[in-house]
């Protein structure tokens, strides 16, 4: 067994990442470290550009979208499903959107331009199903101390 351990651990699997710091979505030190609100833009060019992003520290990715009041509830449901918080404000707040709530999905997460691109693949599906529009995403990390 400690064969293992040790073995585990040279890959960098182990109680090193037990010991990182871990971040909540409401923690009061988090900054926005890479965006996308441009749908054409690939998730990968986005974090290319990111200089604040660190790789190998979880963040909070938001996914800004707006969909009818009367199914809030149902979206949060199958959000929640996956971890995902679903709350008031976001992009489409500041854009006004007519007839459609304004929110925010977000979560807790190592990015990648994969997940980063499966899951705005996924809110643009949710938002279409529920007559509603997405508008990007951003990631949050905490500040430099």
């Amino acid at each position: 067994m400690k064969a293992l351990r040790s073995a585990l651990a040279a890959v960098g699997i182990g109680r090193r990442d037990r010991r990182k710091p871990v971040i909540s979505i409401d923690d009061p030190g988090l900054q926005v470290v890479v965006w996308s609100y441009d749908d054409a833009e690939a998730a990968s060019t986005a974090l290319a550009r990111a200089t604040g992003w660190n790789p190998d520290d979880p963040a909070v990715l938001r996914h800004h979208l707006a969909i009818p009041g009367d199914v809030v509830d149902t979206a949060r449901a199958v959000l929640a499903q996956d971890d995902w918080v679903l709350r008031p404000g976001g992009r489409a707040d500041e854009l006004s959107v007519p007839d459609l709530t304004p929110l925010v999905a977000l979560r807790v997460q190592r990015l990648d331009a994969l997940h980063c691109s499966q899951e705005s693949s996924r809110m643009a599906g949710l938002a279409q199903r529920h007559g509603g529009q997405t508008y990007g995403w951003d990631a949050l990390q905490p500040g430099a101390e």
